[in-house]
């Protein structure tokens, strides 16, 4: 059976993977000349700047998500690197015991703990249960529902899992406390500023840091050397030697249906390619509203691309400098308050700085060289998009502007960066938006709500059309790597299912 693919990311990729390992003969169609979607890389002159890729959940055998990873990659051929310290943060208001402004979240739990006790010994129990969490999440087995899907399970084999309820209670318990909720029960000024701190400046629940810190401490949450462009090669290179095939510009403007089945995509060149099946790894509410017309939806559909249930996450404005410099000694995560507020062209103001210094990835600058980027959330992508659409020349001037901005409070922060700058480069929510198509150039797909482990309600297939699949970072909320390929998993073996085919894995 023929499969056409939309999208070339990681969840494209992978679905792809597994419909060759299942004997489906796959092509994906990509709009962009090279594999990843957000998950990419690209080249300055001798520098290489990332999109954001920080760390892959599942790098180690101590997360569940290795296991995924592992079944499309030689995992164990990857360095990683983990992170002494998995941020760094100013503080404005208070000083540590030491005399110190800049809090140190340890990626060794033992060190964080003590780390925390010996800026407030008064805060010991606190902080002890704060631990304790990590330590929890640790132990506990995590289901193999990672690898089944529960909805193709019998019933007989659904029942075995109750034996998981009292993670599931504990985690419903854990997603109640807050970044803020857990400052408030801290005695020491300058811890309290530092947690509130976390998500620079927002409240959202804590367990969004501790579930990633618990697998920093067993080596399962690293980075990998070469970043973002490194590791979707190995995946794009993994489907190639399956038998895959990608048309890369080649953007897909409708899917063809007949009869309420998806039979095949037609491009944006007018080319019509037919097909068996059709996956969707490509944006939401394009896939949904665009490219299928917004014919196949209910009142959960509807009402998601109103975003009532729930918001698109932010999208990025990004300042990457290749900076000839070699910043050995600095954080390589750090936020830090600014003098007065920064406004950027979007009118979104900002009161801190996050900074990212790749001094620990050789591969991204020549020696004596670092690439270094600034990082801004903003709700007002629209902006960027339509300002690119109606003046390219504005649009131009604003982003050099203001990069010279963001040089200039390097500068202050770091000295003698102004005449070291020797390459720069501003993605803004129009790059996005450009080159992936995501829906207001979001970065995540779905902002994740209150309740994180909530069923999600975008679903694998649409009301009333059938040989159509959807998977992508879109289909729960928060999205990520670990979405992209566990949701291209579920969908193949969905398919398999509905096809009568053995899922390759199994085989």
């Amino acid at each position: 059976m023929n499969v056409n693919i939309i999208g070339a990311g990681v969840s494209g990729l992978s679905a792809g993977c597994y419909l060759q390992l299942s004997g489906f003969k796959t092509v994906i169609f990509e709009r962009h000349s090279s594999p990843g979607g957000l998950c990419t890389s690209w080249k300055k002159g001798e520098y290489t700047f990332e999109s954001g890729f920080q760390w892959l959940l599942g790098s180690g055998p101590a997360n569940p998500f290795y296991l995924l990873w592992s079944e499309l990659l030689e995992m164990k051929s990857i360095p990683f690197i983990t992170h002494e310290s998995r941020m760094d943060i100013e503080v404005r208001d208070a000083l540590s015991l030491k005399g110190e402004k800049v809090f140190h979240l340890y990626t060794n739990i033992n060190k964080l703990r003590e780390y925390l006790i010996d800026n407030s010994p008064g805060d010991q129990a606190v902080i002890d249960k704060f631990i304790d969490s990590m330590r929890r999440i640790q132990s506990y087995e995590i289901p193999p529902l990672i690898k089944k899907l529960p909805k193709l399970l019998p019933l007989s084999e659904k029942i075995k899992y109750i034996r998981f309820l009292p993670l599931l209670w504990f985690l419903n318990k854990l997603k109640k406390e807050t970044n803020y909720s857990f400052a408030l029960k801290l005695k020491s000024p300058f811890l309290r500023e530092a947690f509130e701190l976390l998500f620079d400046g927002d409240e959202l629940p804590l367990m969004i840091i501790t579930m990633p810190l618990a697998y920093n401490d067993l080596r399962a949450a690293a980075y990998p050397v070469g970043g973002a462009g490194v590791f979707v090669s190995r995946l794009r290179d993994k489907y190639l030697s399956l038998g895959g095939e990608i048309l890369y510009n080649s953007p897909v403007k409708d899917i063809l249906v007949k009869n309420n089945h998806a039979t095949g995509l037609r491009l944006e060149n007018g080319d019509e390619l037919f097909a068996d099946v059709v996956v969707s790894s490509a944006d939401w509410n394009y896939t949904v509203f665009k490219a299928l017309g917004g014919r196949y939806v209910n009142k959960t559909i509807l009402a998601l691309g109103r975003q009532e249930k729930l918001k698109v996450y932010y999208s990025v404005l990004m300042v990457s400098l290749g900076i000839k410099r070699a910043f050995k000694e600095e954080s390589h995560f750090l936020r830090f308050p600014l003098d007065q507020d920064l406004v950027s062209p979007d009118k979104s103001t900002y009161s801190r700085l996050e900074t990212h210094i790749y001094n620990y990835d050789p591969t991204l600058a020549p020696d004596g060289k670092t690439v270094v980027s600034v990082s801004f959330y903003t709700c007002n992508a629209d902006y960027w998009i339509k300002l690119r659409e109606t003046d390219k020349d504005e649009y131009k001037r604003v982003k050099n502007e203001f990069a010279q901005k963001i040089i200039e409070l390097l500068e202050k922060k770091y000295g003698r960066i102004r005449d070291f700058v020797e390459e720069t480069d501003v993605a803004t929510p129009a790059t996005f938006f450009r080159y992936t198509n995501n829906w207001k150039g979001s970065v995540q797909g779905w902002l994740p709500g209150k309740n994180l482990i909530a069923q999600s309600p975008v679903e694998f297939t649409l009301p009333g059309l059938k040989k159509f699949y959807y998977a992508a970072h879109w289909s729960i909320p928060g999205g990520g790597l670990p979405v992209a390929i566990k949701s291209a998993r579920d969908a193949v073996q969905i398919i398999c299912h509905d096809t009568k085919q053995k899922f390759g894995i199994d085989q």
